[in-house]
């Protein structure tokens, strides 16, 4: 058997036992190294070089760590007051709530998942209450509307493409606004229709006198994706130096301001944010070892060679990568996908002339796209433990919230410039 196929099988088999994805990986790595007679030591000097030299990988433990205060505080409390206040009015207000408490988020996270666990179960719970909502329609519509939280910077996933790819986090960030927005916007007309059609309930408004009271609240709160972006692009800060920041403000916030974390619940933060660093700590630890197994290998060149003889244009490639890692994205993890599948295009796209920034927010928002496609989406498994309603109910009120989404993902695919419209301003030249 040849090496390199019986080091995939290594990998498949130990991952369907139960074995992590990261550890299968360094696993079948090893076993690849050892049937090519190389130095089996050549994986730990790749995990040592590449995690000591990648001063990037240590945003990712950081925006988790923000997260998990903001969650842990009042910072998510205050935040879902400011939005019902300005949006919950109208029908089917509480779920435009959900959908503008996500873009807001977002803003402050970058993870689709500390925004479902996090103010997407406050949503969750406040729309299923006295049967206002079905449950499967909260699922659906929380875990849809928590795939924005990637798009929108900061973004985990876009740091991890950055370390694969070598393009700018910063110009990645930028590029990520308006894509997420548009994603908003379409979930947000179609929820209109589905509360007209539907006739969903109408929240009583805030009085008006009200309304500076909340708004000064939740102004620290929002005032994060200032300091982070304003940090970023005015020079003062590197994209892994604003994740600092994003944790330090977030305790100094939720601790002196609003003094809602008690040392206990500060504990529970660090514990809960070092397990999720941890696990993606893993993950990247695997594909970058696994990584030097297909460069060995040749299987970027060999795939751009393959593709070449198929002669396709930017236009059809990008369509096939859609294909392909939405295919994908219903079966894999995002991180795995983003760390292993996207390297192997990379090297193709950038042949046809592919922006790197636009290629990359093409991808994070087909990955993000499959972590609520059935049958495997990690974000309906978590809306569906929070929520209690039955997958099959979930999987049905998820199809319309879906189609919006790829509609969306459309208009980022065939649009470039409509992607790289912001960088632009701020001096990219792609």
């Amino acid at each position: 058997m040849e090496p390199f196929t019986a080091a995939l099988l290594v990998i498949c088999l130990l991952a369907l036992l139960g074995l992590p994805i990261g550890l299968s990986m360094i696993s079948g790595s090893i076993l690849y190294l050892y049937m090519r007679g190389q130095d089996m030591g050549l994986v730990a000097e790749r995990l040592l070089n590449s995690m000591f030299t990648g001063y990037v990988i240590l945003a990712v433990p950081l925006f988790i760590l923000a997260a998990e205060l903001m969650n842990t505080g009042s910072m998510t409390d205050r935040l879902l007051r400011f939005c019902n206040a300005f949006v919950g009015r109208f029908r089917g207000g509480l779920a435009q709530v959900n959908i503008a408490q996500s873009v807001i988020f977002s803003g402050m996270s970058g993870s689709a998942f500390a925004d479902a666990a996090g103010t997407g179960r406050i949503i969750a719970n406040m729309m299923t209450r006295d049967g206002r909502y079905t449950r499967g329609f909260a699922a659906a519509l929380t875990a849809s509307a928590a795939v924005i939280g990637p798009i929108i910077p900061p973004s985990i996933p876009m740091v991890l493409y950055a370390l694969v790819s070598g393009a700018s986090i910063g110009y990645l960030f930028l590029a990520g606004v308006l894509p997420g927005l548009l994603m908003a916007a379409m979930l947000m007309v179609l929820v209109y229709f589905q509360s007209r059609r539907q006739n969903f309930p109408v929240e009583p408004p805030v009085p008006a006198r009200e309304l500076p009271g909340i708004t000064l609240g939740a102004f620290p709160a929002l005032m994060m994706p200032v300091v982070l972006l304003g940090g970023i692009y005015s020079g003062a800060m590197t994209p892994t130096e604003a994740a600092a920041v994003a944790a330090f403000y977030a305790l100094l916030i939720s601790v002196v301001l609003y003094r809602s974390i008690s040392i206990g619940q500060f504990y529970r933060a660090l514990t809960s944010g070092a397990r999720s660093s941890i696990a993606i700590g893993m993950l990247i630890a695997g594909a970058l070892v696994f990584n030097y197994v297909v460069t060995a290998e040749n299987i970027p060149q060999a795939l751009r060679a393959y593709l070449a003889q198929w002669n396709l244009t930017p236009l059809q490639f990008l369509i096939l990568v859609n294909i392909v890692l939405l295919l994908i994205g219903a079966m894999l993890e995002g991180t795995a996908i983003l760390l292993i599948i996207v390297p192997v295009f990379i090297p193709t796209a950038q042949a046809l002339g592919i922006d790197p920034v636009h290629f990359g927010v093409v991808a994070v928002v087909n990955i993000m796209i499959g972590l609520v496609t059935p049958p495997y989406g990690l974000l309906i498994f978590i809306m569906q433990s929070i929520t209690g309603a039955p997958l099959r109910h979930i999987f049905r009120d998820l199809v319309p919230f879906i189609a919006a989404l790829i509609l969306a993902l459309v208009v980022i695919t065939l649009s470039p410039d409509f992607v790289l419209w912001l960088p632009r301003q701020f001096g990219y030249q792609g």
